[in-house]
């Protein structure tokens, strides 16, 4: 037996016999030029192709997937998205997409009746929002998207994702009504990742790139003063569920921005994403989840014979979720409870 996150871990807790959880990214690129993102400065178009899942679907069926959730690059951009999605549903794996919404109008009539939810980023108020994503008219685009879906199936669940960074602290309690006047269900906030090697980064950034996005001490006390405004204003929307954080979660938002200065120690969420979920990229990498490296990839070998190879293996063996550096800097996290899968977002 080892330690693992507080616990007793057995060799056989390591080996993957359940997956509940599956983030695919069916296309490579994406609609958008987002501030804190560089997945649409990749020119290369990659897609997961309806033959190769078909290829890994008995894998994912014996792994029992529940929830398969499209991520990218922008999924809607991939030329057979829907043939992907009939696929996983006829196997009665839910299927989410996580959209910028640009598209969302053009193809409702098939997001109402072939998908089962989707989370749209969503970075403020209209005009905050366009600057971020940096396309005039996105905030419009996305908004008329929903109604078109909502016109096709009224019960349709949109959930939205607000990335916290400079450009927008002082707009949060915005976003929320943002939100709300879009038609969204729910609303998640988390921080901007500027450290990790994810969302085409393989270098990661230079301190001079982090500084766009991550916030200085002024900003920090700014963004302090924005979040306990919406705790104490919003707080019927957290207590619903309406705004999906605990208080506790969003504080946590301004403490790894301190952390990023060197104020506070960078301490690791609760999470057990590598033993509960996988991300399998575009051009077939597999990582435990978006911020570590690949363990493989599904063009040389089967999903099962990935996540339960030795390499992946002696990963999980190793990591311990409360040191590790990329951990500790984690701003997107996963942790499900055994035999219990997430809600309607994902969770962080």
């Amino acid at each position: 037996m080892e330690e693992q996150g507080g616990k007793k871990v057995s060799q056989i807790e390591h080996v993957i016999s359940s997956l509940p959880v599956l983030v695919l990214f069916p296309h490579s690129r994406c609609d958008c030029r987002c501030l804190m993102c560089d997945i649409w400065r990749d020119l290369d178009v990659r897609e997961i192709s309806l033959d190769q899942l078909n290829t890994h679907l008995e894998a994912i069926r014996k792994l029992n997937v529940q929830w398969v959730v499209f991520s990218g690059g922008e999924p809607l951009m991939h030329s057979n998205l829907f043939a992907l999605c009939d696929l996983l549903r006829d196997a009665e794996i839910r299927v989410t997409l996580l959209s910028t919404g640009l598209l969302l109008k053009k193809f409702a009539r098939e997001v109402a009746t072939r998908t089962d939810g989707m989370i749209v980023s969503l970075d403020g108020p209209g005009s905050i929002h366009d600057q971020i994503r940096r396309v005039q008219g996105a905030f419009t685009q996305l908004s008329e998207g929903i109604a078109e879906v909502r016109r096709h199936q009224p019960k349709y669940p949109f959930s939205c994702r607000t990335t916290v960074q400079r450009a927008n602290i002082r707009y949060l309690r915005q976003s929320v009504a943002a939100a709300r006047n879009a038609g969204f269900e729910s609303i998640s906030f988390l921080a901007a990742d500027v450290t990790s090697s994810a969302f085409n980064r393989p270098q990661g950034w230079s301190k001079a790139r982090q500084q766009q996005v991550a916030l200085d001490s002024e900003e920090i006390a700014l963004l302090e003063e924005e979040m306990e405004n919406l705790i104490q204003e919003h707080a019927v929307e957290i207590e619903s569920g309406y705004i999906r954080e605990s208080p506790e979660k969003l504080r946590r938002i301004i403490d790894h921005f301190r952390a990023h200065l060197g104020l506070l120690e960078p301490v690791s969420p609760k999470c057990n994403a590598p033993w509960v979920s996988a991300v399998i990229e575009s051009d077939g990498t597999v990582r435990p989840c978006f911020f570590h490296k690949g363990l493989g990839t599904i063009k040389e070998k089967s999903l099962l014979e990935v996540l339960n190879g030795p390499e992946a293996i002696q990963f999980r063996k190793e990591i311990d979720i409360a040191t590790d550096p990329i951990c500790r800097r984690c701003v997107c996290s996963l942790h499900l409870p055994a035999g219990r899968l997430a809600g309607k977002s994902m969770p962080n």
